[in-house]
């Protein structure tokens, strides 16, 4: 490729810089990293994105040295002039503390760790880019992806918030890292810096919209930066966010509800990437930037294509099946990061496609890993996070959902060959070129076998599976009711909700692969729901009373206590509790708390479900115990819980299934209390 790649290039001591332009994409040949590229190359179908042109990733000091397998920075920069490249692109990534709000991507370098990230990663950089054997070369700097928009939204009052962010904000160490990334990088002639602004899904409300703006404001006015320093921001970088939602609009509207009211989109005044950079920037202007920035979109793995890429607008039967069944973003919430099931390769890299946009670019090159699923040992500082594993269910920053995640995944910025061949066969605009679908794979999935009911209700049923096996990988199932495909799943377990009680259904499962290919149907198996839940009569039961003489405020108060009616000890780790509710109108996600309990808030884990459509029952707070055992006759004692939407908007809960007004405590017959799966106190909704 090297080869095919020369042309005459002038020689190190005859290179000149030019003068900075305002879009350094304008005119260029982008570098090639030859790294990424064998990769892909390697790849069945692979060769058709493999010259295109990616990002370097600089995730520690070691980096810059290179290593057996990977090119040092000084040596990508020298392959970039043998090219003929007259851009090159770098990512900067190893702030104090890195990415407080994600384990997959934490970093080498502690909290406190400032005076090493000047010293022995910014400085060490900023000379080798300055060396005059480079000045042809136009340098474009992602500055420090998931840091900044974490002090706005992650860093204390928040469902999703860290104590870490907490230490963050409080040091103010992400702001001076990166100020001082910017004066330092800044000060060098060809060397154009964009600062990472995250995504349309992180900072599109309102609450984080202009205080985001603000911040970055704040952190590019510190340590002798200054806004001239910053040529732009990039947006949806590693992320999946995308492009362009061609089948909704935020102004639409289904029977008098506004999209903005869907679950999808929760209240955000966005819906996708270009329309988010483009109001964005406008904002960032007003807030002191200068009028001529640019903004830069990852699209490496947006595109959304494949078979299950909508044609066209969702049913407007309500306002969620129509953005559900309309969006291209197929993820599961919007807040769902790691190697994404179903995503594909976006819009290859573009220079100025829309205004205020200097360029579409590969931040995070296709086929390199978000985190592994698994705790995996490393010497690169990157821990595990759940978020990357396919059977988690989910936390306040992405609505208590499903990961979402593809499964058997390695440590991030790994090579991850079925991620790859999945978001080669998903590639939109379609890849061209022979194989660009993945054609040389035809081989299924074997059929998925031991389907089984694991738990039923009145309103749903869950379902496991034994894993398929396939010549590549399997990247996730489908499960049908009957003849229709009702979901999909990354891992060997599914839950199908809202079911109408004493009904029965039929399932079945398909396995499939990157390349699209599909096992044929797994046995069927037939579950009936419960009848109104099924009242359980077990040797626990649970009592309720009222912390909250408001129905109408911005929390659900409640406390709780269980009682043991047996003669025998009971092991809590086994319980779940569940209090019924509706959110009514206000953000779909969450944010719960135990305020004071008898066996101590530590060993009380808690947080919000979704339950199906029943009447004051599309949610549920599940309530659950790390440890401990309640002994026969004796009582859990007090355990005093909230629960607020993420936009602190009001309930109503009156009409809630679970609620009662009794300030004393008495039986619950209306909150379910679960042991091992299994309904053994209470009328489930």
């Amino acid at each position: 490729m090297g080869a095919a790649l020369a042309v005459a290039v002038p020689s190190p001591a005859s290179a000149a810089a030019e003068a900075r332009v305002d879009n350094p994409y304008v005119g260029s040949t982008a570098y090639v990293n030859p790294d990424w590229s064998a990769k892909a190359a390697a790849e069945p179908g692979g060769s058709v994105i493999a010259d295109e042109p990616s990002f370097v990733w600089m995730d520690r000091i070691a980096a810059i040295e290179g290593s057996s397998t990977a090119l040092s920075l000084r040596e990508h920069l020298d392959t970039a002039l043998e090219q003929g490249a007259n851009l090159f692109q770098v990512v900067i990534y190893d702030l104090p503390g890195r990415d407080c709000a994600a384990l997959a991507s934490n970093g080498e370098l502690g909290p406190t760790e400032i005076g090493r990230y000047k010293s022995e990663y910014i400085d060490p950089i900023a000379d080798i880019l300055a060396d005059p054997a480079y000045a042809s070369l136009r340098i474009v700097t992602l500055i420090e992806p998931d840091s900044l928009p974490n002090i706005v939204t992650n860093a204390g009052g928040t469902a999703g918030s860290t104590p870490e962010c907490a230490v963050m904000k409080a040091n103010g160490n992400y702001e001076k890292g990166i100020g001082y990334a910017l004066h330092t990088l800044g000060a060098i002639p060809n060397v154009y810096n964009y600062v990472d602004a995250a995504h349309h899904g992180w900072l599109g409300w309102d609450s984080n919209f202009t205080p985001a703006a603000q911040e970055f404001k704040k952190a590019a006015t510190s340590e002798g930066a200054t806004v001239d320093d910053v040529s732009g921001f990039i947006l949806n970088t590693a992320n999946y966010s995308a492009l362009k939602e061609p089948n909704l609009k935020i102004t639409d509207s289904v029977n008098g509800t506004t999209v903005r009211q869907s679950k999808w989109v929760d209240w955000n005044y966005y819906v996708d990437e270009l329309s988010f950079a483009q109001a964005f920037r406008t904002e960032l202007v007003s807030q002191g930037f200068n009028s001529n920035i640019g903004m830069l979109i990852d699209t490496a793995r947006n595109g959304w294509g494949g078979s299950d890429r909508p044609a066209g607008p969702g049913p407007t039967s309500s306002v969620d099946a129509y953005v559900d069944g309309g969006r291209i973003d197929r993820r599961i919430h919007a807040g769902n990061w790691c190697n994404q099931s179903g995503a594909g390769v976006g819009e290859r890299p573009t220079t100025a496609p829309e205004p205020g946009i200097d360029a579409y670019v590969w931040a995070k090159p296709p086929g390199e890993s978000d985190g592994s699923s698994q705790p995996v040992e490393n010497d690169e500082g990157k821990g595990f996070d759940r978020m990357c594993d396919p059977t988690y269910e989910g936390n306040g920053r992405n609505g208590n959902s499903m990961s979402g995640a593809l499964p058997n995944s390695p440590v991030a910025g790994h090579w991850f060959s079925a991620q790859f061949q999945q978001l080669i066969a998903n590639a939109y605009p379609p890849l061209d070129g022979s194989g660009g679908g993945n054609d040389d794979d035809t081989t299924a999935p074997t059929v998925p076998t031991g389907l089984k009911v694991t738990t039923k209700s009145s309103g749903s049923v869950s379902l496991s599976w034994t894993a398929s096996t396939d010549n590549t990988a399997v990247t996730g199932y489908d499960v049908y009711r009957g003849s229709a495909k009702v979901g999909s799943a990354t891992s060997t377990s599914y839950t199908d909700s809202g079911l109408t009680a004493s009904t029965a259904y039929s399932y079945t499962v398909r396995a499939k692969d990157a390349a699209g290919n599909v096992s044929a149907a797994s046995a069927a198996v037939s579950a009936t729901t419960e009848a109104g839940g099924g009242t359980g009569t077990g040797s626990l039961k649970v009592q309720y009373k009222s912390t909250d003489n408001s129905a109408t405020d911005n929390q659900i108060r409640m406390a709780l206590q269980l009682v043991n009616t047996g003669s025998s000890a009971v092991d809590l780790s086994t319980v779940k509790v569940r209090y019924w509710f509706t959110p009514d109108s206000g953000a779909s996600s969450f944010g719960t708390a135990c305020d004071w309990a008898v066996i101590g808030c530590g060993t009380v884990t808690h947080g919000v479900k979704t339950a199906g459509s029943a009447a004051g029952a599309s949610h549920y707070l599940e309530v659950g115990f790390g440890s401990g055992s309640l002994a026969a006759g004796a009582s859990t004692g007090d355990i005093q819980l909230r629960v607020n939407k993420s936009d602190w908007s009001n309930f109503s809960e009156s009409d809630d299934y679970s609620r009662s007004t009794g300030t004393t405590y008495a039986d619950a017959p209306k909150i379910g209390l679960y042991r091992t799966g299994t309904l053994a106190w209470g009328t489930a909704p």
